[in-house]
């Protein structure tokens, strides 16, 4: 005779059943029994302190394993306050999968405890948004579910649990588990359409190769790397294309990205979209006329905002492996490759020198009060190269992405195409499981380094709760101006007396000054440090790096910089709006 098994139970299963191994939430009303079923069947859940910090998680694991990580939520507010990392995962193209418990089916329409239309209100934000019809369709649902977050181009999916199915039974034969879904196929694309592709690509006189994360999360460092080192392509990577191909690689063009945007008479795009963070490949960031040969796994991608000469839908392993073979193919043996000395790589070389000298200098000022690159450069002395790096805010991770070399792919990231803020300890949070999880026996796990600003670490400070409590290793900087861009400074404040003096007399930008940020993390049993100067500000990290972070510690170092500090000179800004 079967047993009876939960709704909990069936969908604990089900998950286990399709590769989940991290479920990231906020129990109460009605899932606690979900989380305690699915820990008992191994799966990882992390107790968070906010929905969206665990939507953020959740999502981040997914591009980390290529394997969507469980956001479990309670109805009503409980969905609602995850959306933001829902969506945040959609803009991405990470898998994720959002569980909500909502109001029982018997009570609907009638005013139900935290009652909301979920399943609806999820479909913006996801690829996939559904409430099975009985315990017995949970299974399906949730292979559909993780399948559909996986396959194409990756994204968010929604599964509702109803009140009442999570704690009733059903016969265990009844409710059928389907074998895990496989991991996507390989896409080749038309032949004709490579032919056209390497023609165009050899005849180009200022040829530059765009790499971003969508050739991170595919896993084709392998392929795109043997591809632009046999033909001496400069490459660009996007903020979280850094490490396919190592930053300090000889044909990393990013010191001279304004220029090798602008000059390119053709552009090879690999998993990268010409949206905001590429300007929408218009002039006067991009050539009026510059060819662009896209590579994309979603057809839809192909020819947005310009034109592509050549659209190529497919995997980008199997494609670039396609265009490598085709080259070797027309020359029979002898590879194409564009000429090193030629006066495309001289101009970009020209201004490669000219930029590396200006951030060198501003990298030597140790002057008090310290600059973002004297930060940057007392931090990069102790930064392993196989650190997974997480950077959030404005100036902080901006700076960052320049001054942070990433050497390994999926080693990156940061607020994504999104733009979103909040993220950084969710982020952090999912890197560090994902980091012991991975090391192999014997080995000290990656460390896991969150750089933040501390407008940016106000979104989640309260995760460190989270990542004391689950015993997380990881090293948070938060860089201190005091504000949003930047702050007041304290003796500003000594004027304000009252409630209407702030409300009206500082700038919608100012914080508090010289906030004790450390002391939220020592107050939750981590390790906090402030730093004013040079010298203690290098000691904190001696000691975050080479002591606590071995020892299993969390370790938050606050350190004040100078409120007027900015990035170097830009020829032009990230969006076509000011800050002011």
């Amino acid at each position: 005779m079967d047993d009876d098994i939960t709704g909990a139970q069936t969908l604990a299963e089900s998950l286990k059943a399709q590769g989940i191994k991290y479920m990231f939430g906020v129990v109460g009303i009605p899932v606690i029994e979900v989380a305690i079923a699915a820990q008992a069947v191994g799966i990882q859940y992390i107790g968070m302190r906010n929905e969206q910090a665990a939507a953020y998680a959740a999502g981040a694991i997914g591009y980390l394993t290529g394997r969507p990580g469980v956001c479990l939520v309670v109805s009503g507010p409980g969905l609602i306050h995850a959306l933001g990392g829902m969506a945040n995962a959609q803009e991405n193209c990470w898998p994720m999968i959002t569980v909500g418990g909502s109001s029982d089916q018997d009570q609907e329409q009638m005013g139900a405890f935290q009652e909301f239309a979920q399943v609806e209100a999820s479909r913006m934000y996801t690829k996939f948004s559904a409430r099975p019809s009985s315990l017995e369709a949970i299974p399906l649902v949730v292979e559909k579910a993780v399948r559909t977050s996986i396959y194409g181009r990756p994204g968010a999916c929604y599964i509702d649990i109803p009140g009442n199915f999570v704690n009733a039974s059903v016969r265990r034969g009844d409710c059928r588990q389907f074998p895990m879904c496989p991991n996507p196929s390989g896409l080749k694309a038309d032949l004709n359409v490579m032919k056209k592709a390497c023609q165009t690509l050899m005849i180009a006189k200022r040829p530059l190769v765009i790499i971003g994360k969508g050739a991170a999360y595919s896993r084709s460092e392998k392929e795109v790397l043997e591809f632009v080192e046999k033909h001496s392509l400069p490459f660009l990577p996007t903020p979280m294309g850094k490490g396919v191909i190592r930053d300090d690689h000889p044909l990393c063009v990013s010191a001279a990205r304004s220029r090798a945007l602008q000059m390119a008479d053709c552009i090879l795009l690999i998993g990268a979209r010409l949206n905001w963070q590429l300007h929408f490949g218009r002039p006067p960031r991009f050539d009026e006329y510059v060819k662009v040969i896209q590579i994309d796994i979603c057809a839809e991608e192909l020819g947005n905002n310009v034109p592509s000469s050549i659209g190529i839908h497919g995997n980008i392993s199997d494609v670039v492996k396609q265009m490598q073979q085709h080259f070797v193919g027309i020359h029979r043996g002898i590879m194409w490759k564009h000429p090193t000395d030629s006066k495309w790589w001289e101009a970009l070389n020209e201004k490669i020198e000219k930029n590396d000298e200006q951030v060198k200098a501003m990298c030597a000022d140790h002057s008090v009060p310290l600059s973002y690159y004297a930060v940057y450069d007392i931090l990069n002395k102790y930064l392993p190269k196989d650190s997974i790096i997480i950077g959030e805010g404005a100036n902080t991770m901006d700076i960052g992405r320049t001054m942070m070399k990433n050497y390994y792919p999926r080693h990156r990231l940061d607020a994504g195409t999104f733009g979103t803020m909040g993220v950084g300890v969710g982020f952090a949070i999912a890197a560090a499981l994902y980091a012991q999880d991975s090391a192999k026996p014997g080995q000290k796990p990656q460390k896991v380094v969150c750089v933040q600003g501390d407008s940016a670490f106000g979104f989640s400070g309260m995760e460190l709760e989270t990542v004391v409590r689950y015993k997380l290793p990881i090293i948070f900087v938060v860089v201190n101006n005091n504000g949003i861009y930047s702050g007041g400074p304290k003796m500003f404040w000594d004027g304000l007396k009252t409630t209407e003096d702030v409300a009206t007399g500082s700038l919608p930008m100012f914080l508090t000054p010289n906030s004790r940020y450390e002391q939220i993390m020592s107050a939750f049993g981590g390790i906090g440090y402030y730093a004013e100067t040079p010298d203690n500000f290098d000691q904190a990290l001696n000691n975050a790096f080479n002591k606590h972070a071995d020892n299993g510690e969390p370790c938050l170092t606050n350190v004040m910089i100078d409120l007027t500090s900015e990035r170097k000179q830009q020829e032009f800004q990230w969006l076509t709006r000011s800050k002011m």
